[in-house]
């Protein structure tokens, strides 16, 4: 553990009696031989079923002035809408995605928590209206991670450390229906558990579809070493399982295209671009039944390679490592930017230091522009100058977690930029759901307007 943690323990235990974890489990550390950091509030957690939620005494939305809205550090970012935990279910908060009604232009956020996933409607974000709560399957304990992706108006939803949870499949259109004064406790409209007469699919860390092609990956899951497991979504309260790669064993998150990028060679295939854990490895899945590893790419000083996006040309992909921070004493949060004009060879990834300190966890890509939800200095938007040398600008934020303690596992979990109308979802782990506003005009422009499915390019 680095000394500047340790600096930093005894504000966490007065902050947070039971901290929220990141994706790095205690599991993957025993795997890997690597400390985890937190383990000690891990034991704790989970000993208490839910991780303890930090109080905000919310007033109603808030402009971005002067540096703060509300209580919140920010630039260029303002405050739209806000729902505390219990009011969308209870447990902590993980994940988030979220769904357009293509029809009617209604949207909704779509939040992972430690006890099931919480649908809210946000076609007027200031005026967020909760609809309901899907629980985890009958006999599914809690357990810190939940993640969500959505294919043809339905969610597909999997968790981590669990048994029998699989895949939850359900129709988002169920949520048009509901009367706002009486929101729900919904059942899935189907349950994916794994390959008919195989071995059942219980939990997975994460889950990764490509719209494109109607395939789904669900990954670091307990079936095919953690690796890429194939579901085919195509009918999607139908799924069936379609393949398996295990060759680079567990893989952590993964983005999985049709693929157009510089290289040639692969032009039209389905290539999976997968961080797994100490490099970024890229798959042809074209074949599902035969999966090829195409390249395994490292990188110096690799703590925890956790998530990654590609810029719309697909030629480089943005990467953040969820341990370099502690593990190597750096100035600044790092993102690594991997140039892969080749898939199979490619040059050591540039490194971008932020000004500011604080572990990195997920972040997406639109245009020339980076969002990233980093942990307890919540959300910054940096615009993506010269990829190739990593030379970025940080040009908005949004601090959700404003306690001063940079390297704790609390706060932002994940951001969701891709409504299409300025708006921002984070979900916080201790605080829950913020609806953010983005005042920058260039960032806003970009967010404004209809996206392909494959949310790279505009129309």
């Amino acid at each position: 553990m680095s000394s500047r943690l340790i600096r930093h323990l005894p504000a966490l235990l007065v902050l947070i009696p039971a901290i929220a974890l990141g994706c790095f489990t205690s599991e993957r550390a025993q795997i890997l031989g690597k400390q985890h950091p937190d383990i000690d509030f891990e034991s704790m957690a989970h000993h208490m079923k839910q991780q303890e939620r930090v109080d905000y005494d919310y007033s109603g939305p808030a402009r971005c002035i002067a540096g703060s809205a509300d209580k919140f550090d920010c630039h260029q970012v303002s405050l739209s809408g806000w729902l505390d935990l219990p009011t969308i279910g209870g447990g902590s908060g993980a994940d988030n995605w979220g769904w357009v009604h293509a029809d009617s232009g209604r949207r909704f956020a779509l939040m992972g928590r430690s006890n099931g996933v919480s649908f809210v409607e946000i076609t007027n974000p200031d005026d967020p209206v909760y609809l309901g709560n899907l629980p985890r399957p009958d006999g599914v304990g809690t357990s810190t991670w939940s993640d969500i992706k959505t294919y043809d108006d339905h969610a597909f939803m999997v968790a981590d450390a669990v048994s029998g949870h699989g895949i939850q499949v359900f129709d988002l259109t169920r949520l048009l229906d509901v009367d706002p004064e009486d929101p729900q406790t919904f059942d899935h409209d189907a349950h994916f558990t794994g390959e008919a007469g195989g071995n059942t699919l219980h939990s997975a860390h994460n889950i990764a579809i490509n719209e494109q092609s109607g395939y789904a990956y669900a990954v670091g899951g307990n079936l095919c070493s953690g690796g890429l497991y194939m579901v085919d979504i195509r009918q999607p309260t139908n799924p069936t399982y379609a393949g398996c790669f295990a060759d680079d064993g567990y893989t952590h998150d993964v983005q999985c295209v049709v693929y157009r990028g510089p290289d040639e060679a692969y032009q039209g295939r389905e290539i999976c671009f997968a961080s797994n854990e100490e490099s970024v490895t890229i798959v042809d899945v074209t074949d599902k039944a035969n999966p090829v590893q195409v390249g395994r790419h490292t990188y110096d000083d690799a703590a925890y390679t956790h998530q990654g996006w590609l810029t719309g040309d697909q030629r480089y992909f943005l990467t953040d490592d969820e341990l370099d921070e502690t593990s190597n004493d750096l100035a600044g949060t790092r993102t690594l930017i991997f140039d892969f004009e080749s898939l199979e060879e490619a040059p050591d990834p540039a490194e971008y230091i932020a000004d500011g300190l604080s572990i990195d966890h997920n972040q997406y890509v639109i245009g020339d522009y980076v969002f990233q939800a980093n942990y307890q200095r919540g959300l910054r938007i940096l615009r993506i100058d010269d990829p190739a040398t990593a030379e970025l600008t940080e040009v908005a934020w949004f601090d959700t977690f404003p306690e001063d303690a940079p390297l704790g596992f609390d706060g932002a979990w994940s951001v969701f930029p891709y409504f299409a109308d300025g708006s921002v979802l984070v979900s916080d782990i201790n605080r829950g759901m913020f609806i953010l506003r983005v005042d920058d005009p260039d960032v806003a422009a970009v967010l404004d307007g209809l996206l392909f499915r494959d949310r790279f390019r505009q129309e």
